[in-house]
């Protein structure tokens, strides 16, 4: 492996590399990952989900970035083309879109989020990164990952795990880090019925975040030696992590000590929004006045790719008949013609139309709402057509029937469901 010139003192970053893994489907946002990848759901009006740790990644000062695709890519491949093509090779910078394409085996996809890095170590390899940072494609946070890789280095860690703090008795849905006074994990235990608490704070439990860093070599190691264990999951958190907590040294890294906060942020903000609950409460939470999550922060930009579309236009000024948006999201493109749109978020090019009403509505790009249809807390897929006068949200039984309603009273519409109103 060739190595690279650092000078002394340079952050890690700039000899680490930021993997994301990508390939999932996540099955629970329903209907939303039918045509694509749960990384590539639209988010916060203009992004999509995997931006957020690929942004982390760049602005924490990692140059060298791939990401390994699978389930339905296409459009996930296409928005990293259009949205990530400015990391240039002759800046000593790179970005690796790695498809699932059987380069290990003529029969052999992904096998799991281990062996999506395994069967590209040669690709890794010719890069020279000294660290490896493992990313998930799913989570909404702000993170310098740069403290992560200082904390690694100190502590000596044959690998740093990124936790998150949550309440001890919500963290039944996570993997959760069993850690001993200095913070070495002692245990790892996926979605345990009875959390381990935090040392001195035994009401709180650390969730795995999905992010690991490890040296390159040893990580390399690690892959190879899974690859040949049988009955293996390939999996970082079911095998590479309990592996490394009974036989190495696996140290916690806690979100807190890393995340980054602009002054309008209270708290440190990390979701999963891996369920339509989850995806709309997340969403509808960028219309507070003061929302946890800060898209603002110019500090922390969340790059993406800009489509090139007019502003936001808003027509018709009469009673009963005005274009209006009320603690609101909406993005370029958008028309709200003699509609009212009130605790909402609108991605790209939605058209509301005279009369209608939207309340509590995450709305994907290019959706166009009829006259006089109401729409309460909803969210409606990318190119739906609202036809006019329809009504959702106002009826959980004749709701339940036609769309996809969750157990918390939000309904997901796509195109197929207003098909079969009329079928």
């Amino acid at each position: 492996m060739a190595r690279r010139y650092e000078p002394a003192g340079a952050p890690l970053a700039r000899s680490a590399m930021a993997f994301v893994l990508a390939g999932g489907r996540g099955s629970r946002l329903m209907e939303l990952t039918d045509r694509r990848a749960k990384p590539a759901v639209f988010f916060g009006g203009k992004s999509r989900i995997i931006d957020f740790a690929l942004s982390n990644a760049t602005n924490s000062g990692i140059r060298r970035i791939a990401v390994a695709t699978q389930y339905k890519a296409h459009s996930l491949i296409r928005h990293l083309q259009r949205g990530w093509n400015f990391l240039r090779p002759e800046r000593n910078e790179s970005f690796d879109i790695l498809p699932a394409s059987q380069r290990t085996s003529e029969t052999a996809w992904y096998e799991g989020t281990a062996d999506a890095v395994y069967q590209n170590i040669d690709i890794i390899d010719d890069l020279a990164p000294k660290h490896m940072v493992i990313l998930a494609g799913d989570h909404i946070y702000k993170m310098d990952y740069e403290h992560m890789l200082a904390q690694h280095v100190e502590s000596g860690a044959d690998v740093t795990v990124g936790c998150v703090s949550v309440p001890r008795l919500e963290a039944t849905a996570f993997g959760v880090m069993h850690v001993d006074e200095q913070g070495r994990i002692v245990q790892f235990l996926e979605k345990p019925k009875d959390p381990p608490g935090i040392p001195g704070r035994e009401d709180l439990a650390l969730a795995s975040m999905g992010i690991y860093v490890f040296e390159t070599k040893l990580l390399f190691d690690q892959l190879r030696r899974d690859a040949a264990t049988p009955g293996s999951n390939r999996d970082f958190g079911r095998d590479i992590i309990p592996y490394l907590v009974q036989h190495g040294k696996a140290v916690a890294h806690r979100f807190e000590a890393s995340c980054v906060r602009s002054s309008a942020e209270a708290a440190p903000y990390w979701r999963d929004v891996g369920t339509v609950d989850a995806y709309w409460e997340a969403s509808v939470d960028l219309t507070d006045v003061v929302p946890e999550l800060d898209l603002f922060d110019r500090d922390w930009p969340i790059w993406t790719y800009a489509e090139v579309v007019p502003p936001a236009k808003f027509v018709h000024d009469l009673d009963g008949r005005r274009g209006e948006a009320i603690a609101s999201l909406v993005s370029g493109g958008c028309i709200v013609s003699g509609g009212l749109v009130r605790h909402s978020l609108l991605h790209t090019g939605v058209h509301v139309h005279s009369f209608a009403k939207c309340e509590g509505a995450v709305v994907l790009p290019y959706v166009d709402i009829g006259r006089h249809a109401r729409l309460t807390n909803v969210v409606v897929d990318r190119g739906v057509r609202i036809p006019e006068g329809l009504v959702i949200g106002e009826d959980p039984e004749l709701d339940a029937k036609r769309f996809r309603r969750t157990d918390k009273g939000i309904c997901l519409v796509t195109q197929a469901m207003i098909d079969r109103l009329s079928a």
